[in-house]
């Protein structure tokens, strides 16, 4: 004999096991649900000045939708990779506007754009400024952006316990803009640190100049300071990344045009940065 009551039981165990293991729910029709920062600029922030947030508009005009943000604090406790868990993994949003290509936390789209970590130095001191190695650098009071290839870079040359470290984006919520800052009061003479996170308030320090740091064999080992960098959804969802690579795929200029007037520079053209990263 049946126990009907067990098997319903039994039943409706099994559906919610399978309600929290089934993936996120699709996406909503005519709508590009975006996870950014509310407020850490010039990423983006709830007024949509970042240029994440033009990004991300323009990328919804182009598939026929409109943006619905997730807003949550991308430098709290737990870092980038908590903010992601929260909010791209669990179904709250559906795509990160920023992340460096081939991460394997998230599935991301093609690059839409290479830039690299950079010194700033004020023009008129003349530094000679190539690389890590430059003699100069020695000379200097340096300033660099923790939990970066750079601090490594410094760490193997052992520079790392002279130089001020600042956590540019971490959980203290500090701005870009205070090292720049720092740099005209001359807490620091050069800054080493990623240029899209400073490129929007260099229009303000006119007397700043900014030099790429290349990719390096330097050390016996590859040192990478120049990144492709893409959108990200969640691991699985192919549909949405195919979208998006076909999007970048035929509005690679307007995305570019889109960067540039935020101060972001892309000194090398996409393909080019990933054949000489191929290389090192």
């Amino acid at each position: 004999m049946i126990d009907t009551k067990s098997t319903a039981a039994l039943a409706a165990s099994l559906l919610a096991l399978a309600a929290l293991a089934a993936p996120p729910p699709a996406h909503a029709a005519g709508t590009l649900k975006v996870c950014a920062d509310p407020n850490y600029l010039p990423y983006s922030n709830r007024d949509g000045q970042g240029f994440e947030n033009d990004v991300a508009q323009y990328v919804a005009r182009q598939l026929g939708a409109t943006v619905d943000y997730t807003w949550a604090d991308s430098r709290g406790h737990g870092g980038f990779a908590e903010y992601l868990s929260r909010n791209l993994d669990n179904g709250h949003c559906d795509v990160v506007m920023n992340m460096p290509y081939g991460n394997q936390e998230e599935l991301t789209t093609d690059p839409y754009y290479v830039s690299s970590y950079v010194f700033v130095f004020k023009k008129d001191k003349g530094y000679d400024l190539a690389d890590l190695n430059s003699p100069d650098l020695r000379k200097l009071k340096v300033g660099f952006e923790s939990d970066t290839p750079v601090e490594a870079g410094l760490q193997l040359r052992g520079m790392v316990t002279t130089a001020k470290a600042y956590d540019v984006g971490g959980e203290s919520g500090s701005s870009p803009r205070n090292v720049l800052d720092d740099l005209e009061s001359g807490k620091i003479d050069v800054m080493i640190t990623w240029q899209p996170a400073i490129g929007a308030f260099l229009k303000d320090y006119p007397d700043l100049t900014t030099v790429t740091l290349p990719n390096s064999r330097a050390t016996g080992s590859p040192e990478m300071y120049t990144f492709p960098m893409s959108m990200a959804v969640r691991q699985g969802d192919t549909a949405l990344k195919q979208k998006l690579d076909a999007l970048i795929k035929a509005h690679d200029a307007d995305l570019r045009a889109i960067l540039h007037r935020h101060g972001v520079a892309t000194p090398a053209g996409t393909d080019a940065a990933m054949d000489g990263m191929a290389g090192l």
